[in-house]
């Protein structure tokens, strides 16, 4: 829509707005058309999650964020790319607006991007890297043809599709389901917030209905996920539980409908904040999933989303936990779980790139579920701050609500946070919460272990 049908050869769009299809801001998408003579035949998009795009606290991960404008710039779509060339004052600008938002008293200060540097260079990046794309996609066709490439891209649709209808009526006739039958789970996040499913497997043809009617209202917070992200999970958990050994595509998605109603934690507002929703609410959605199949207990459900910085460096990490048991293995320690995708920053970048010293990165010994298998346990990560005035942030989740066990596993420990000033005083920061450091100050972070399976 906004390039009006006319997308040219050599222009490259940026978007990371929610209603866009986004998860949440930090993550930037670049797209990128394959052309063929003279029309777009195939896309190619990157997606990369930004250190800083603004808003009102270093990280862009802020836990008090209300709206989505306190999270950083919010682009639906811009021509990163024109004729060739990159457009960087005209990005620059868009990663810079948060700083002009205008602010009521009482409100946080609003930022621009804090690393503009490195967001270029990302951008230029997931640029090129789309070109490399381009390029192979070129080269297949130059060799096999345009009709045979596009007719195995649907190949590769309809094998997925069938390998989801056979997991379907797999796991129906193994839990011992009516031919159309549902099974449902119940999880909530830490404000007391619901998330519901109902799964319907019509074992007839193969079909599933996901509904999440019931799941409790927008929230006033960030823990309101997208509609892509609820989809995202689904696929996800599709994917782990099909045996065949395919590439993740939509066709997964095919015999699938889903149901989200509006005006809830998975379907907000345009303007609601969400970006606890991709990294913590994912996380209660894919547990919620696994449980109601009966494949997984909870896994630590979470992903520890710790920052800190000033005005001149900002740093976001996420901490591994345990994960949940199941019929068959114990859960893993110390893993990042789901939806996570990174990995932790090694200790030696760390400590030379900004100024902290990393105390303490151990197993949380104990802190996974008991059970006939036992669930993973988390990790404790303690840093002490070198610097004066960094404020630190912590997002995250299962400080109130521990990870469930199955069928008659027990619970993991729930994670906790602490800040402990230089004089040796603790104090409990929650689940979400910031404060401002003096030198000599420690955070000591225990995340949540994964739920054990089956009684001992």
């Amino acid at each position: 829509r906004h390039l009006d049908g006319n997308w040219k050869e050599g222009e490259v769009l940026l978007s990371n707005h929610p209603a866009a299809g986004g998860s949440h801001l930090p993550d930037m998408t670049v797209i990128t058309p394959v052309h063929e003579n003279g029309r777009p035949v195939f896309y190619v998009a990157s997606r990369g999650h930004h250190a800083d795009i603004g808003g009102i606290s270093p990280g862009s991960m802020p836990p008090f964020s209300r709206t989505l404008v306190e999270e950083g710039a919010a682009i639906k779509s811009f021509r990163l790319v024109t004729n060739g060339a990159f457009q960087e004052a005209g990005v620059t600008e868009l990663l810079m607006a948060p700083a002009k938002v205008a602010r009521r008293p009482g409100e946080a200060a609003m930022s621009g991007t804090r690393n503009l540097s490195d967001n270029l260079s990302d951008l230029k990046a997931q640029v090129a890297a789309n070109q490399k794309g381009i390029v192979l996609v070129k080269e297949l066709v130059q060799e096999y043809g345009l009709d045979v490439v596009q007719a195995y891209m649907y190949h590769v649709q309809n094998n997925a599709e069938q390998a989801v209808r056979e997991m379907l009526c797999a796991l129906s006739l193994q839990q011992h389901l009516a031919p159309i039958d549902s099974v449902s789970a119940v999880d909530f996040m830490d404000d007391g917030s619901r998330v519901a499913l109902k799964l319907t497997i019509n074992r007839n043809d193969g079909t599933a209905v996901f509904d999440f009617t019931g799941t409790g209202h927008e929230v006033f917070g960030n823990t309101n996920a997208p509609r892509a992200v609820t989809y995202s999970a689904v696929i996800y958990c599709l994917r782990c539980l099909v045996k065949r050994e395919i590439p993740l595509n939509q066709g997964c998605l095919n015999p699938i409908t889903v149901i989200i109603p509006d005006g809830t934690l998975l379907s907000p507002s345009e303007t609601a904040a969400v970006v606890g929703g991709n990294v913590l609410t994912s996380q209660r959605v894919t547990d919620t999933i696994l449980y109601a199949f009966g494949a997984a207990a909870n896994s630590q459900g979470d992903m520890n989303n710790f920052t800190f910085g000033d005005e001149t460096v900002g740093y976001y990490e996420t901490i591994a936990g345990g994960a949940g048991a199941g019929p068959t293995w114990h859960g893993a320690h110390a893993t990042q779980v789901h939806m996570t995708n990174t990995r932790m920053t090694d200790v030696e970048i760390l400590e030379r790139r900004y100024p902290v010293l990393l105390r303490q990165f151990s197993i949380r010994k104990g802190s996974g579920g008991r059970g006939r298998f036992n669930g993973g346990d988390g990790v404790v990560r303690e840093l002490e701050f070198l610097k004066e005035n960094f404020t630190i942030g912590i997002l995250a989740e299962r400080r109130a609500f521990a990870p469930n066990g199955l069928h008659g596993g027990s619970p993991a420990k729930r994670g906790k946070t602490y800040l402990i000033r230089n004089d040796g005083h603790v104090i409990s920061l929650g689940g979400k919460n910031s404060a401002l450091l003096s030198v000599g100050d420690r955070i000591k972070i225990k995340t949540p272990g994964g739920g054990g399976y089956g009684a001992a």
